[in-house]
């Protein structure tokens, strides 16, 4: 059999050599489907059935239902109206919301090194097809079930199938599984099952759409709860009540219903989605992809930030500077030397998702030296790999002797030389004080094999990175956000203190990875405090560090492009990648920005705080106006000859109210709410709504009595009245509540948030006067009773904002609200969320779900 060579080297056995065609593919494609267990798109009816999920709301329209063919058939369509607007609302707001996500994942693509017709390209994964001859390489997540024909010290972790952490040596004839991650060497081979013929799709199929919850889902879900036991305290007493005062069933069950309705803030997934899909277009225009919405709100919690060093404190523009011989003499580039040894040692272009950037300056400053290797063939290459730290090759030359040729981190080379002088030990630490990035270059001649021990030091390549431009005021902007900023690096720590001293990073400690190794984790959490920069550290060492971080209690985000940043992606509360990253990054990310900027970063963590200040308001409004005002109605139909609202009131009521607060995610929010992290803190809206609920009953009930004490009022205008009069107080005290500054006059709303619940207050003040009142069961108001509630409404107002001072300076306890373990948001499989196979779908913010 004859095969084909590709850029590694590696050969792929006949008859497969050449690949499919992409018409050949096209046509597999058609008959098997495409490499996906399931792809996210936005579906109407799943996006309707779950609007109609609600208990509740399936109770509304059955009572409906049975007034209608009672006789009530004014307030059966009246109820059957409201509940299809409120529906309504929350379908297009989510479908919106659906459509932002789909939008957002044609972002996310990822590749795969595929034969086609024999020529080596890059298809979308989805695109691969039985058939198909796939190459894969280091950091690679493999995109199929792949039968091996070619494999060099391949091996792949598979912990995401088994939940084994160690790799998995793979040979020729084995199959690599999709969804695994190649941890070391290369392999070629031909897909033999795509999509959910996998082992990895069976899994993925099993999962459905459900994701581990995070800390604001968790939040809301407890939110949620505590309103379902006060809506069932009140409906149950508002049934027993009525009961007792001898109200017809139906009456009675229909007024509970809609007491439950009004105490639950039904459109709260219709404002958490609009708020995260805003905030997702923003975000996007700031060049900041978020996979899943939801973490968007965990972006603003972020409070210590780890980071690689390269690409993002500096402008990953290497630069070979000089290439140097042991005692330090320059090497020119025209003899045998640590440059022309550096070439050879270098990988082909693209081969190799590690150290890139190293590559890439080698292969420059070979052409501006015009020196090409043609003297030399390749007869075998170990790739880098982060435990030996080096990478190496053994080439021949004209003449058949053979060369044996190590390049990496000095440390690990000059290990495995035979004799080092000490000037050259010298000379690499004055180098590493530069700032200069060093790579030792080390051969050992004569051997058949590839060898990596007694070799002869040859030199050292010197490489310049310099820092990048405003990445001092992106620093800056970091530190007045309240987040913490750590480097974690692979490079040499005197290296990663240089660029710290020129950026402006103030250094508190230094730890090295050998160091970090010889700490048990409790040791490691004491030291992390005052450590700012972590050094020579592998990609384990990484995880550890900022799993231990987040365990003390703080929200933690890891930025990283890398195959080694993988774990620490997935331990990080928010992982954080580029586009331009490693595929196993990008899977890993719950961001991934399009520019590898920290002042981008910054932009995505003031907008995460911002969507979460603006949830956060419609909350409150939702405990101290929806609560205070159901609670109001509760007592009222206890002691009233009559029902204080009807049902379909209480419903037109809660439904005006909540569509005036849609406008909500648009708001602008105050500098302070910005300035540090925020947590979702239950106890802080539980005290909220303790503190402004029976304040606003309070208002409730002197409005009452003064409607039957001083007007006399009949039903239908006692109802119209305290309709506009509550519609108007628990709509309006958002502008009180938006902000802990004096309203409009030092923190001005959003245009928007005005004009809509301007729009909604005239919308309630003009029912009780339109030609359908009287089947609303409304009656004009007269001019005194406005007076009265214009008063009522001033006065509650007013009296709302000195409480917010007094409330506001109660500080709530600090700290993590949940405990560690339940913070962690783990992606289900790194595979799922590059291909999409797992649809991510909306969380249903209101139920946790």
């Amino acid at each position: 059999m004859t095969g084909s060579a590709d850029a590694r080297g590696l050969t792929v056995k006949e008859p497969a050599a050449t690949g499919l065609t992409d018409e050949q593919a096209a046509a597999v494609r058609a008959e098997v489907g495409p490499n996906a267990v399931r792809s996210h798109r936005a579906r109407p009816v799943a996006v309707l059935a779950r609007q109609l999920r609600s208990p509740l709301l399936i109770l509304l329209l059955v009572a409906a239902t049975v007034s209608f063919f009672v006789g009530e058939r004014t307030d059966a369509v009246v109820i059957g109206v409201i509940v299809a607007l409120s529906v309504g609302l929350g379908f297009a707001n989510e479908y919106r919301a659906e459509r932002a996500v789909e939008a957002l994942h044609e972002h996310m693509r990822s590749r795969a090194r595929v034969l086609r017709g024999g020529i080596l390209v890059e298809r979308d994964v989805i695109d691969l097809v039985p058939g198909d001859v796939v190459q894969l390489r280091l950091g690679a997540v493999v995109p199929a079930d792949i039968e091996l024909a070619e494999a060099r010290d391949f091996e792949c972790d598979e912990s995401v199938l088994t939940g084994e952490s160690l790799p998995v040596r793979k040979n020729p004839g084995d199959t690599a599984l999709m969804g695994t991650v190649v941890t070391a060497g290369t392999a070629a081979g031909t897909v033999s099952q795509t999509g959910a013929g996998t082992a990895f799709g069976a899994i993925a199929a099993g999962l459905g759409e459900r994701h581990a919850e995070t800390a604001f889902q968790i939040g809301l879900r407890r939110f949620s709860g505590l309103l379902v036991w006060v809506a069932a305290a009140l409906t149950a007493g508002v049934f027993t009540t009525n009961l007792i005062m001898g109200r017809p069933l139906l009456d009675a069950m229909l007024f509970s219903l809609a007491i439950a309705v009004g105490v639950t803030p039904q459109l709260l997934p219709a404002v958490v989605t609009t708020s995260l899909a805003t905030g997702s277009r923003r975000l996007t225009r700031l060049k900041v992809l978020v996979k899943r919405l939801v973490a968007i709100e965990d972006l603003g919690d972020v409070e210590v930030l780890f980071t690689d060093k390269t690409g993002t404190l500096t402008q990953a523009k290497i630069a070979l500077r000089q290439a140097v011989f042991p005692d330090g003499t320059p090497d020119p580039g025209d003899a045998d030397g640590p440059f022309r040894f550096g070439v050879l040692c270098a990988d082909p272009p693209g081969s190799t998702p590690l150290d890139d950037a190293l590559q890439e300056a080698m292969r420059d400053a070979r052409a501006m030296r015009e020196w090409a290797p043609e003297n030399y063939r390749r007869i075998d290459a170990k790739p880098f790999d982060h435990e030996r730290r080096m990478a190496s090759v053994l080439v021949e030359d004209l003449a058949g002797e053979r060369l044996t040729i190590v390049k990496g981190a000095p440390e690990a080379v000059l290990a495995r030389c035979r004799a080092v002088p000490e000037e050259s030990r010298t000379l690499a630490e004055r180098l590493f004080a530069e700032g200069a990035r060093l790579v030792a270059v080390a051969v050992r001649p004569g051997e058949r094999e590839l060898v990596e021990s007694d070799l002869d030091l040859a030199g050292f390549l010197v490489f310049s990175d310099p820092p990048k431009p405003g990445v001092e005021h992106a620093l800056e902007r970091l530190a007045a956000l309240g987040v913490t900023v750590k480097i974690l690096t692979g490079d040499h720590p005197t290296v990663a203190t240089g660029l710290c001293e020129k950026i402006g990073l103030p250094v508190t400690g230094v730890l090295a990875g050998e160091e970090i190794e010889r700490l048990d984790d409790a040791a490691l959490a004491d030291a992390l405090p005052a450590t700012t920069v972590f050094a020579r550290v592998s990609p384990e060492q990484k995880a550890r560090i900022v799993g231990i971080q987040r365990s003390g209690g703080l929200d933690v985000a890891y930025l990283g492009d890398g195959v080694n940043d993988a774990l620490a992606l997935h331990r990080a509360d928010v992982g954080i990648s580029v586009d331009t990253g490693a595929d196993v990054a990008r899977d890993a990310a719950d961001v991934v920005l399009l520019e590898k900027d920290l002042g981008v970063l910054a932009d995505g963590i003031v907008e995460g705080r911002r969507i979460f200040a603006n949830t956060i308001k419609y909350l409150l409004m939702g405990t101290a106006s929806n609560v205070g005002n159901m609670f109001s109605a509760a007592a009222a139909s206890a002691v009233l000859p009559f029902l204080p609202m009807l049902p379909s009131q209480v419903l037109l009521n809660n439904l005006l109210y909540d569509a005036g607060q849609l406008t909500i995610p648009a708001d602008a929010v105050d500098g302070e709410q910005l300035a540090r992290p925020a947590r979702f803190d239950l106890r802080l809206i539980r005290r909220f709504m303790l503190v402004f609920g029976p304040l606003s009953s309070m208002f409730d009930l002197a409005m009452f009595a003064l409607l039957l004490r001083v007007f006399h009022t009949a039903p239908p205008l006692f109802r119209a009245s305290w309709f506009v009069e509550s519609l108007a107080t628990q709509t309006l005290v958002i502008f009180i509540v938006r902000t802990r500054r004096t309203p409009f006059w030092r923190s001005r709303p959003a245009t928007a948030l005005v004009i809509a619940v301007g729009v909604v207050v005239a919308a309630g003040l003009a029912l009780p006067y339109a030609p359908f009142a009287s089947d609303l069961g409304l009656a004009p108001i007269p001019p005194a009773i406005l007076g009265t509630i214009a008063v009522v409404l001033i006065a509650y107002l007013a009296l709302v904002e000195v409480v917010k001072r007094r409330f506001r300076t109660v500080p709530a306890p600090r700290g993590r609200h949940l405990p560690p373990h339940h913070h962690v948001h783990r992606r289900a499989t790194p595979f799922s969320r590059s291909l999409r196979v797992v649809r991510h779908g909306l969380a249903r913010s209101a139920s946790g779900s």
